[in-house]
């Protein structure tokens, strides 16, 4: 990267198409590192699911882990890595739920498995053994039978609302390249940083 894009999320969108063609496996794939009431901090990988409304979309079972550390602390760091491309992105942000309709839109849009397991699965939480999950399975999937399947009360999304933004790019020596945006009002500083 010679010259950063003015706005970060078209040079990011620019790097996700890229990745999108080059990656072999899930190039949404992104690292989330949240932190508990007591600052202890969790990092965990989730898929990106959108960038929209000024922020990067994912979700998840809001009573998990992660769940409730966004409710005790709403600001997270997130991580793309590209192996591929040897390229990085980190974000830093504060975190809003996504509103009831983004998040039923989405939880439609979801493979039929995937909703009855959003039901079925406690996140997070010790689980005996695995036939446990298979009966909650089992049990959901026959009371929703051939129906349509609502979004669970505990299940939904989050939107991480960058204040920084960093793109990095590996190069020879540890010589890396690096561009750091930072929100400034309604529009974004950038720097180049040492690698």
């Amino acid at each position: 990267m010679t010259q950063p894009f003015d706005e970060p999320f078209d040079q990011f969108r620019a790097w996700l198409a890229e990745a999108e063609a080059a990656e072999p496996s899930n190039p949404t794939a992104m690292s989330l590192a949240t932190a508990d009431a007591e600052g202890r901090p969790s990092c965990r990988m989730v898929l990106l699911k959108g960038i929209e409304g000024g922020g990067f979309v994912f979700y998840t079972n809001t009573e998990s882990h992660k769940g409730r550390d966004l409710a005790a602390n709403p600001r997270a760091a997130l991580c793309f890595h590209w192996k591929s491309l040897d390229r990085q992105v980190r974000v830093e942000g504060t975190v809003e739920p996504v509103s009831e309709a983004e998040a039923d839109a989405y939880f439609a849009s979801r493979a039929r498995g995937s909703r009855i397991g959003a039901w079925a699965s406690q996140q997070s939480r010790p689980l005996p053994d695995r036939r446990t999950l298979k009966r909650a399975v089992a049990h959901y999937g026959f009371r929703f039978g051939l129906g349509a399947i609502p979004r669970p009360p505990h299940w939904s999304g989050y939107r991480v609302l960058p204040e920084r933004m960093e793109f990095w790019t590996d190069r020879a020596f540890r010589l890396h390249d690096r561009f750091l945006y930072t929100r400034a009002g309604e529009g974004w500083a950038v720097e180049r940083l040492y690698p």
